[in-house]
């Protein structure tokens, strides 16, 4: 059966909205199919009719790594900066920046919730994953602000770690801030750096940010709190996505998993919500908090029925959402 140009568009939006967590804006992303997303399982994918969406979310971790770069790269580069979003730039690399969102009204210094996207620690963008938060989090007094950082292979794990410690100190700054009152959210990979970030006091002190600072963190699916445990699962579909990340030595996947660390100190508050019938990701979040209780802190594990691992991202602040209304409900005990 002959492929149009296109059906080739309409793959390239899904493909574009599985990889960028499902923004609002990457429906509206035109263009063709990049060529090194042209492999026979996605054209096959293109075929499908009706299921066609699942197909190609089936594909996606059979992609190359080129393609994902690619889609990701033509995607964030047509996201705008947003209206009432003001970037700021923590380092001279063009993936050290953060856009700040300032509460519409509010009577003092705002406690700040800082969102860390996904993205397999290889791509995504501050502005693929927010959705509704801004809007939906200012709404309720908060400032808000959603952060890059460089991406695998071009940095490393801990490069990375060590841009969400230094947004998390460029935004304690800014005027208006409370600086001690900070929330980390993170979504996938987004959820291992935040997790990270909270448990291994290297990143806050080199950043000049007192652990004491950081009254909660919320991850939202994240599945690799403990590396190598992750590493060494069967038919893992995400293998070669971790050995680029974390490579083949133990001592660094130890060193990179936030379960490794989760001895005091850590920040004293978690939330943990795993997409219910995702087994690794329930898992790793219950080996996490198991591990953080007994160091003294207080963890949550609420695995969200009826989510997958983009929806629970994605909707995040609409109107009526339960997950939503969790996560409030953690806020509100802070």
């Amino acid at each position: 059966m002959k492929v149009s140009r296109t059906t080739i568009g309409a793959a390239m939006l899904a493909t574009t909205a599985l990889i960028a967590s499902h923004g609002a804006w990457a429906q509206r992303a035109g263009g063709r199919l990049p060529p090194e997303c042209r492999t026979p399982e996605l054209r096959k994918c293109l075929t499908a009719g009706d299921n066609r969406r699942q197909c190609i979310a089936a594909a996606f971790q059979t992609l190359p790594d080129g393609c994902r770069k690619s889609v990701s790269e033509r995607a964030a580069a047509r996201a705008p900066l947003p209206e009432g979003a003001q970037e700021l730039s923590f380092g001279t690399d063009p993936k050290q920046k953060v856009d700040l969102f300032r509460p519409a009204a509010s009577t003092g210094k705002a406690p700040l919730l800082l969102f860390v996207h996904g993205g397999g620690w290889s791509i995504g963008d501050k502005r693929t994953g927010t959705s509704n938060k801004p809007g939906y989090y200012t709404g309720k007094g908060w400032a808000f602000g959603s952060t890059n950082y460089r991406l695998v292979p071009q940095a490393t794990v801990e490069q990375q770690a060590a841009d969400v410690a230094a947004a998390i100190a460029l935004l304690r700054r800014q005027p208006g801030i409370d600086a001690d009152r900070v929330v980390l959210m993170g979504h996938s990979a987004g959820a291992h750096l935040a997790a990270l970030v909270a448990t291994d006091p290297t990143y806050l002190k080199a950043a000049g940010v007192p652990l004491s600072a950081i009254r909660g963190v919320v991850l939202l699916d994240g599945a690799g709190y403990d590396i190598a445990a992750q590493m060494s699962q069967p038919r893992n579909p995400v293998a070669t996505m971790y050995q680029q990340a974390f490579s083949s030595d133990p001592a660094r996947q130890a060193a990179l998993s936030p379960t490794s660390h989760a001895a005091a100190p850590n920040a004293a508050n978690w939330l943990i919500l795993p997409v219910a019938r995702r087994a690794d990701s329930v898992r790793q979040s219950q080996q996490l908090a198991a591990a953080l209780r007994a160091a003294g802190n207080r963890a949550e594990v609420a695995p969200q029925p009826d989510k997958n691992h983009g929806s629970l991202n994605r909707e995040m602040g609409e109107p009526g959402d339960p997950s939503t209304a969790v996560v409030d409900a953690f806020l509100k005990q802070l």
